[in-house]
C-alpha cells in the first residue's frame, strides 16, 4: 500500500527529484507517452501538482524542493509528451504487433493494448489521439497501436502536437491557477490526484455502458488497417485497465 500511495503522490514524486523536478517532470512525461513501461508514471496529476509547486509558496512545504521553472515547463514539457508519443507511433510502425507478442504479467497486460486498439476504432485516429492524453495507459498504448494500424506518420504528427499541447499546458495552467489561489494547497495534493484519476478514466467508463448495451462484441481489427465501421467492444468485457 506504501508503495501505491507514493505512486499517486505528485508530492512525493517532486521530493524524490528534488532540485531536478523540473527536469525529471520532463523525463517522466516522456517516459510515459514513449516507453511501454511508463505506463503507471501519474502524468495528469505531476503536471498539475508541477503547476502548484512552480510557486515559491508551495515549493517550500517539500523539503528540499527548489519552484519548478513555469516558463520551461510550459514551452519543453509539450515537446516531451509529442516526442514521446511520435517515438510510440515510430516502433509501432516499425514492429507491429511483434511489441506486443508478450504474456500477460503483472505490470504487462494484452488488454492494456486491445483497449487502445478499441478507443482507435472506436473515435477513429485523429480524434482518438487527441483524447487519449486524457485517459492514463490509453495514452501510452495508442502512440505505438496507431503505428502499428498504420495512420498516416504526418497526420499522426499533427493530431499528436495537438492533444500534446492541449493536455500538458491546460494541467500545467491549470496547477498554477489552482495554487496561486488556494492558501496550503500542498495539503490537497493527493486528495487532487485521486480526483483527477478518477474524472480520467470517466471516459472509459462511460464506454463501458454504452458497450454492455450494445449487445456482443464485432471482430478486432485487422493488422496494419483501420475500419470506420461499428468499433469493436472494449476488449476484457470489465470496463477497467
Amino acid at each position: 500500500m506504501d508503495l501505491l500511495h507514493n505512486i499517486l503522490d505528485p508530492k512525493w514524486w517532486l521530493g524524490l527529484l528534488g532540485p531536478f523536478a523540473t527536469v525529471g517532470v520532463l523525463g517522466i512525461i516522456f517516459a510515459e507517452t514513449g516507453l511501454l513501461l511508463g505506463f503507471f508514471l501519474p502524468g495528469d496529476s505531476l503536471l498539475v501538482a508541477a503547476g502548484v509547486f512552480s510557486t515559491a509558496e508551495a515549493a517550500a512545504a517539500i523539503p528540499g524542493l527548489s519552484p519548478l521553472s513555469f516558463p520551461l515547463l510550459l514551452v519543453l514539457a509539450p515537446i516531451c509528451a509529442i516526442a514521446g508519443a511520435q517515438l510510440g507511433h515510430h516502433l509501432g510502425a516499425t514492429y507491429g504487433r511483434r511489441m506486443f507478442e508478450r504474456p500477460d504479467s503483472k505490470i504487462f497486460k494484452q488488454e492494456y493494448v486491445d483497449k487502445a486498439e478499441y478507443y482507435f476504432g472506436r473515435f477513429g485516429p485523429s480524434k482518438a489521439v487527441v483524447l487519449a492524453r486524457f485517459i492514463p495507459i490509453v495514452r501510452t498504448f495508442l502512440n505505438p497501436v496507431a503505428g502499428m494500424l498504420g495512420m498516416d506518420r504526418k497526420r499522426f504528427f499533427l493530431w499528436n502536437c495537438v492533444g500534446g499541447i492541449i493536455w500538458t499546458d491546460g494541467m500545467l495552467l491549470f496547477g498554477r491557477l489552482v495554487g496561486s489561489a488556494v492558501p496550503d494547497i500542498d495539503k490537497y495534493i493527493l486528495p487532487g490526484a485521486i480526483v483527477i484519476i478518477l474524472l480520467s478514466i470517466i471516459p472509459i467508463i462511460r464506454e463501458f455502458m454504452k458497450g454492455r448495451k450494445g449487445g456482443a462484441a464485432t471482430a478486432p481489427l485487422p493488422q496494419g488497417k483501420h475500419h470506420r465501421g461499428t468499433p469493436t467492444r472494449p476488449p476484457g468485457g470489465d470496463g477497467r485497465l
